[in-house]
């Protein structure tokens, strides 16, 4: 046993990154109560109809399948504490394609489940291949690079700096959704929960609705908790949080024990695995469908597919990036110019992760920010997410133990991500206006547009175009008076073609 724990500390280097055994298995545990929302969530993202889809179940299993590749990928190939799943957002856009939100009725064709696994089978291969096929060498070491090192590299230092306050606000917010703490507003967009219905004396509305309250409740619960144990440095205070929210959820009747008993009516929760395989594995079943009905295209949709095509790609590129950037800075994972550390290993990780859950039959598998909440527990290395790996596939035997866990209760750990994520403002230089601006719109589009890909796109434009402005003025004004050195511009050619092609993304429409 001795034998074996020094082999797995050697080859994840647990020790040698100031870690434990104990504080990885715990961080990849929080890392899994906090995204395995996704299991239940992304089906209802697919498929139009929710659990009355009888899909259901094997987009189900095919989400837990690729989490449970792309987590793996992440732990053994990329060693590093970062979890894999079907991507909020990509999931609503492949439901949208299917449901005809991308123009089908309108323009006279649909896309069924098969060809909009194609697509993103497509867009995970490019993303591969800009992935692995190097385009250049760098200058110091030597080293080939790829393409996506090289678009790394582009990128501006303010860029890369407020990435991850961006999504360490991001993430609260996700959080603060999950405890309907902020809730839909028809005027302000948003509002804070309304408390006052604490006092109605009842938790539910005349419709037999719980009201926000409870959930709020119980994700301010989770979040205050975490922080007490936090404060005074208990190890496992996120688990400990979540779990102690669970146990507070119940009266509130935010979880009860029919989701556990896998009897809750119209969830889609059951112990019945056997029968969910039987379906998902069938001749006519969701694992079959991509190579079997994915090739036939409906008529007139080549333009539309090819745009389909670039946004998945687009997503799934800066998403991963932009989230990879924002953890591993958390956790002190990077060299010394700010790169994650195994950069391209996740990149590949994540690539892959992509083609093999389109074969699976979900959406586009991408790095969850929620890897954050690992990070945040202490989790360092490839071991936290062989944790979180095994529990996904645990997932798919014992979805209503992990489904009894409210989305509100681990919203706390999300929240407290934030709190810890916020700290890298202090590294942004607000006093030179050329990066305030660019990382302000990074920073604050990320939130309010609900993208990392938006705000890092919005970001990238901006730094463009003041740094073109402010340079062709400056050169104007050295013509003019010959004093001084002559102005350089800081932009290059990868940073240019980066900014073209998120105008394309910005402002070419899906559907032709």
């Amino acid at each position: 046993m001795k034998k074996l724990k020094e082999k797995l500390d050697n080859f994840w280097g647990i020790s040698k990154l100031g870690s434990s055994f104990k504080v990885e298995i715990i961080a990849g545990i929080a890392t899994f109560l906090a995204m395995s929302y996704i299991l239940i969530v992304n089906p209802n993202q697919i498929l139009y109809a929710g659990s009355a889809d009888p899909r259901w179940s094997s987009i189900f299993i095919a989400t837990a399948f690729g989490a449970v590749i792309g987590t793996l990928l992440m732990s053994v190939y990329a060693k590093m504490p970062l979890a894999q799943a079907s991507g909020m957002g990509l999931n609503s856009a492949l439901g949208s394609v299917i449901g005809g939100g991308v123009g089908a009725f309108a323009y006279g064709f649909t896309y069924s489940l098969a060809n909009a696994l194609l697509l993103v089978f497509i867009s995970g291969i490019i993303f591969l291949l800009v992935s692995i096929i190097p385009i250049s060498k760098n200058k110091e070491t030597g080293k080939w690079i790829t393409l996506r090192e090289k678009i790394f590299d582009g990128m501006p230092d303010c860029i890369k700096k407020s990435i991850s306050v961006g999504i360490g606000l991001f993430i609260t917010f996700i959080g603060l959704q999950n405890a309907k703490i902020i809730n839909a507003n028809p005027y302000t967009l948003v509002e804070f929960v309304d408390l006052t219905k604490v006092f109605t004396g009842s938790l539910t509305d005349a419709e037999g609705n719980l009201y926000a309250f409870t959930y709020a409740i119980v994700g301010l619960i989770s979040f205050i908790s975490i922080a007490i144990l936090a404060h005074y440095k208990v190890k496992g205070a996120v688990i400990f949080g979540i779990l102690i929210a669970t146990v507070v959820a119940i009266p509130l009747r935010v979880t009860n024990f029919d989701i556990l008993l896998g009897t809750a009516e119209g969830s889609g929760v059951t112990w019945k695995f056997w029968e969910s395989f039987g379906d998902y594995f069938s001749k006519d079943g969701v694992f079959a469908t991509l190579f079997k009905d994915g090739w036939n295209m409906p008529k007139g949709s080549l333009f539309t597919s090819i745009m389909l095509v670039i946004t998945f790609s687009m997503i799934d590129m800066f998403d991963t990036m932009g989230t990879v950037v924002g953890c591993c800075q958390n956790a002190g994972l990077v060299d010394e110019t700010g790169k994650p550390l195994n950069y391209n290993k996740i990149m590949v990780s994540d690539s892959i992760a992509t083609v093999s859950g389109a074969i699976l039959g979900t959406s586009t598998v991408t790095t969850f920010v929620e890897s954050g909440t690992g990070v945040a527990a202490g989790g360092k290395t490839g071991f936290s997410s062989l944790i979180t790996t095994l529990l996904f596939f645990l997932s798919i035997f014992l979805l209503p133990l992990f489904a009894f866990i409210p989305s509100a209760a681990a919203a706390g750990a999300l929240m407290y991500v934030g709190v810890l994520m916020m700290s890298g403002v202090k590294n942004i230089d607000f006093s030179n206006i050329k990066s305030a601006v660019p990382s302000f719109l990074t920073i604050v589009t990320m939130i309010l547009a609900y993208s990392i890909t938006k705000g890092i796109g919005i970001g990238i434009i901006s730094y463009v175009l003041i740094e073109v402005v402010t340079y062709i003025v400056d050169l104007i004004k050295y013509a003019k008076n010959k004093e001084g050195s002559k102005p350089k511009c800081n932009i290059s050619i990868v940073l240019l073609v980066v900014m073209a092609l998120f105008l394309v993304y910005f402002f070419v429409p899906t559907v032709f």
